[in-house]
């Protein structure tokens, strides 16, 4: 029964609101013991994306991927590769396609369930480096897209990868999209939207089938993800989208031991991101639930700046949870 609740999160009482252990991280953290090295790898299709690595000389490697509309400039992107690197391991930043600092070329972007990126970035990793141990962890929309992966692989997944960890992730995404247009998250959702909007009409040109003016009025995911993702990436719909992209029904399937952590007062996720009956049933997966944390944010007095998601992570691959 792989429900960790003896591993407890005990943040200073300023940290004890969902929204300020969101936002807090964000605003003022900084992660300035990392330096990163830019290679851009062709994917098959033709189209680049942007990987920045942070090496040390180790055999082991991890593989991070970042929330929506993130990059490998994410504060917790960088904190979770520090202190990894300062236990010896290699980290890689893998930069969704469009969100390294200029538009990707093709029409296809990224999206929550979108796998094959992965696919390539890990095949090619291993293929072309001597890497013995390999961890995945996904933040958020990042998170989904490594326990779907984990489970589209199953028994298949390359035997290097030793762990997948998520963290504040919403597994069920039609459910947390009610969650984040909800009044309380007005701020995040605007943002999202917004910037979504942006990367659109930076590649408008490549669009001419999708009537601009409606996704520039959009006031919702679903109008967004129905005019532009869904139908760019092969869905019918955005509920088509949401449904074939949702990790909730691929977790089962997933065959290494895998970390899930969600806050209980993250405000994005929805009641069906708290997978007890999958960690109660399937062995390989261990979930912690911490009363405290928000959307990607744990914070908390550290002496060397570890957030407190950081150091369950590691303590997680090492075996000491």
């Amino acid at each position: 029964m792989p429900i960790l609740k003896s591993i407890l999160y005990k943040p200073p009482f300023y940290f004890r609101s969902g929204h300020i252990s969101t936002i807090y991280p964000s605003l003022f953290r900084k992660v300035n013991q990392v330096t990163f090295e830019r290679k851009r790898w062709t994917t098959p299709d033709g189209d680049f994306l942007d990987l920045d690595w942070s090496k040390t000389g180790s055999k082991n490697l991890i593989i991070t991927l970042h929330g929506l509309e993130g990059s490998s400039d994410s504060n917790y992107i960088k904190g979770v590769i520090r202190i990894f690197n300062e236990n010896k391991w290699d980290g890689v930043a893998m930069n969704f396609r469009g969100c390294s600092g200029e538009p990707n070329l093709s029409r296809r972007g990224y999206h929550s369930g979108e796998t094959t990126d992965l696919d390539f970035v890990l095949n090619k990793v291993v293929k072309e480096y001597d890497y013995e141990k390999i961890v995945i962890i996904g933040f958020s929309l990042g998170g989904n897209v490594v326990l779907k992966y984990g489970g589209e692989k199953g028994e298949h997944l390359h035997p290097k990868v030793k762990n997948l960890i998520a963290v504040s992730v919403p597994i069920d995404l039609a459910g947390c999209t009610i969650e984040i247009e909800k009044k309380k998250n007005f701020i995040y959702f605007n943002r999202f939207l917004v910037s979504l909007k942006e990367k659109f009409k930076l590649k408008q040109h490549l669009y001419p089938d999708i009537d601009a003016q409606k996704v520039f009025e959009a006031k919702t995911f679903k109008d967004f993800d129905g005019l532009v993702t869904a139908p760019i990436h092969g869905f019918e719909s955005a509920e088509d989208y949401w449904h074939k992209s949702s990790s909730l029904f691929f977790i089962s399937n997933i065959s290494i031991p895998t970390l899930i952590i969600n806050a209980l007062d993250d405000s994005f996720l929805n009641e069906k991101s708290y997978p007890y009956e999958l960690a109660h049933n399937y062995s390989n997966i261990h979930l912690i639930t911490p009363k405290y944390g928000g959307h990607v944010g744990f914070p908390q007095s550290h002496p060397k700046g570890y957030y407190w998601s950081e150091e369950r992570i590691i303590d997680f691959v090492e075996g000491k949870l």
